[in-house]
């Protein structure tokens, strides 16, 4: 027999560690070859780390809502064969704060003998015994921290807190038989609360914290104006009811509106360069690349924003193609943490739900967020040779939200009047 170390994957380019969520095999329990384990989630998406090997689950290093470092053992699977597997090495950099105070007890860990936590009757993860032990901290000392995670746990954040905070509390000398078990601080069950014998409590999910976390964050750093302009896109209407059948038959896709859009965005921002930045305290970054965040909303509610790499340099059968397989997978909860990475502008469509305009937030570090209102038939005054005359037109309104920090009204406006110029300017003899 062989133990093969299953490890958390390198998720993404900025991802450096997953909360574990849900456990899908227990110790004993037999696993195929690119089988999923168990479920993590990043700050972005929810994913399934799959097993390397086929073997039998014999230990499990981490339990639900413990935060683990990517590279680090998770669980350890026996394999048949007799030498012994493992991944490949990850080096992850320890947290700063961390790294840190550890430089400073280097010479008292030579001299002290390492606490033996195994002792105790409270779980504490792999990742927090690691770190008591490099600081010292006795079991009876890790016992006494108030845990903010689950049942009470003391997770990373409490013990760095704590650690943080020591050096300012006076000594207290505790003998073991003396310590006193700590009792663990109740903790809050997320049950429904009838209010009024009609009202629920009901807490947030993991997700809407993090996006109610992001909204008011945005808010709070941008300085937010909007510029609305109003677009004809009757042109646009009637070149897609007419190819449309064709497309989905030559190209296996649906053709909708938002690819077009899309293709729109990509233009001007080519066009306007200055919209295609991030903000970095007192620092402007001009991207390199347009990648263009498309929000889209989860059958639970929650907003998700996968983005579409190099935008500017697809064709619309691309576009269309990207858009689509972006859309699925998010609706299927199969978007990857890289999916979600790298974005410099987003768009949102808010005339999905019959909204006519809308007043988006903007995505940090982001500076512009553009809004595809509902399209709507509407009298509209048509110019011709001859006079003018009242006639029915599909209208659409653009809603731009922009930073006024780095972006001023005459850059935020002109951008979204070209985007509806290259809207109008749509070509309805154009090939597909």
């Amino acid at each position: 027999m062989a133990k093969f170390e299953l490890k958390l994957p390198k998720m993404g380019e900025s991802v450096a560690e997953a909360t574990v969520t849900n456990w899908l095999k227990k110790v004993g329990d037999k696993i195929e070859m690119d089988e999923a384990v168990l479920e993590i989630a990043t700050d972005k998406v929810d994913s399934e780390v799959p097993s390397e090997v086929a073997g039998t689950l014999v230990e499990i290093l981490f339990n639900t809502d413990d935060v683990v470092q990517v590279g680090q053992t998770i669980a350890i699977i026996e394999t048949e064969g007799g030498a012994v597997a493992a991944t490949p090495e990850v080096k992850v950099e320890a947290p700063v704060a961390v790294a840190e105070v550890a430089k400073a007890v280097e010479v008292a860990k030579e001299t002290v003998a390492p606490a033996d936590f195994s002792a105790s009757d409270k779980f504490f993860s792999p990742l927090v015994k690691n770190i008591a032990k490099e600081e010292g901290i006795s079991l009876a000392e890790l016992e006494s921290i108030a845990g903010s995670g689950k049942d009470g746990r003391v997770n990373k954040e409490d013990l760095l807190n704590y650690i943080k905070n020591r050096g300012s509390q006076p000594a207290v000398v505790v003998t073991p038989a003396a310590a006193p078990k700590a009792t663990p601080a109740p903790v809050a069950q997320a049950v429904p609360v009838s209010v009024n014998g009609g009202d629920e409590i009901v807490e947030m999910d993991r997700m809407r914290k993090l996006i109610s976390g992001y909204m008011v964050a945005s808010v709070q750093t941008s300085a937010h104006v909007q510029s609305f302009i109003e677009v004809d896109v009757t042109n646009i209407v009637k070149w897609r009811d007419k190819v449309k059948n064709a497309f989905e038959k030559r190209e296996g896709e649906k053709l909708t509106f938002t690819p077009i859009f899309m293709e729109a965005v990509a233009k001007a921002l080519k066009d306007f360069p200055g919209m295609n930045i991030s903000v970095d305290g007192e620092f402007i970054i001009k991207r390199k690349n347009i990648n263009l965040g498309m929000a889209a909303a989860l059958p639970n509610g929650n907003l998700i924003v996968p983005v579409i790499k190099n935008a500017d340099q697809l064709n619309l059968v691309g576009m269309a193609k990207a858009v689509n397989d972006l859309g699925n997978r998010a609706k299927a909860g199969k978007l990857k943490p890289d999916d979600t990475q790298g974005g410099t502008y987003t768009v949102t469509n808010v005339g999905t739900f019959g909204s006519v305009f809308g007043t988006p937030i903007i995505n940090q570090p982001q500076v512009g967020i553009l809004a595809l209102g509902a399209i709507r038939k509407v009298p509209a005054v048509i110019e011709t040779p001859e006079g003018d005359f009242i006639g029915i037109r599909q209208k659409m309104f653009l809603s731009h939200s922009y930073d006024h920090r780095v972006v001023d009204g005459a850059l935020g406006g002109s951008f979204v009047k070209r985007v509806a110029d290259y809207l109008e300017a749509w070509d309805i003899n154009r090939d597909i």
